[in-house]
């Protein structure tokens, strides 16, 4: 029998699979099957179990002062972890949400924020045997300030296209796995943030890929 091989998908509202958005309000959700999660668990197939952990606004390491400290994701990443291990693989995809305006955070400190997620989960004896899971960071892809989103972003842009320089070099300095996303797939142009079905397609398919390589 083939042993099942546990992922644990730690991200914002591109891993939840929100739609982009045409009003403030709007929550609309891609279903299962289209969400990059969903793609990338077919294209794995038998023998690999992935667990979906997308929360819209979340942030790598701060307290919204709008939306709430729950989008801390350092905050709630232990809790996460104790709930689903032993965790083979930890995917991290955030920092987008870091780019809002309010936070006045640089690519750098960007990084730094998923550098200290790495740290968190490389430390938490979450993997098999209490050991330490293997660890995938993707950087996301640029945003655009366009919009119903624009405002919020504002100057995030420009900082968005030095993220995947900084993801990888804290990921040599970490000696964890990387990712461009950016490389992949684009955002979509109705908010510039979130992605499209084919978008969603293109990532699960792409990860996949670098799963089975790790």
């Amino acid at each position: 029998m083939t042993a099942t091989r546990t992922v644990l998908l730690f991200g914002d509202s591109n891993t939840h699979g929100t739609i982009a958005l045409s009003g403030l309000g709007d929550q609309n959700r891609f279903g299962g099957e289209v969400r990059w999660p969903g793609v990338c668990s077919v294209a794995l197939g038998i023998g690999w179990r992935l667990i979906e952990e997308g929360h819209p606004g979340r942030t790598t390491v701060h307290p919204d002062p709008i939306e709430g400290p729950h989008r801390n994701g350092l905050m709630v990443l232990p809790a996460i972890l104790e709930s689903h291990r032993p965790i083979d693989i930890v995917v991290v995809m955030l920092g987008t949400n870091d780019l809002k305006a309010r936070f006045s955070v640089t690519a750098f400190d960007i990084a730094a924020g998923v550098e200290k997620l790495v740290a968190t989960i490389r430390t938490n004896g979450c993997g098999p045997d209490g050991g330490a899971p293997d660890i995938l960071v993707v950087a996301p892809p640029p945003i655009m300030e366009t919009g119903v989103l624009a405002e919020m972003f504002r100057g995030g842009a420009r900082k968005s296209q030095q993220l995947a320089a900084e993801y990888a070099a804290m990921a040599d300095r970490m000696a964890v796995e990387f990712m461009d996303a950016g490389t992949v797939i684009e955002s979509d142009p109705v908010d510039g943030i979130h992605l499209t079905a084919q978008a969603h397609a293109a990532l699960g398919r792409a990860i996949a890929d670098k799963l089975k390589s790790m």
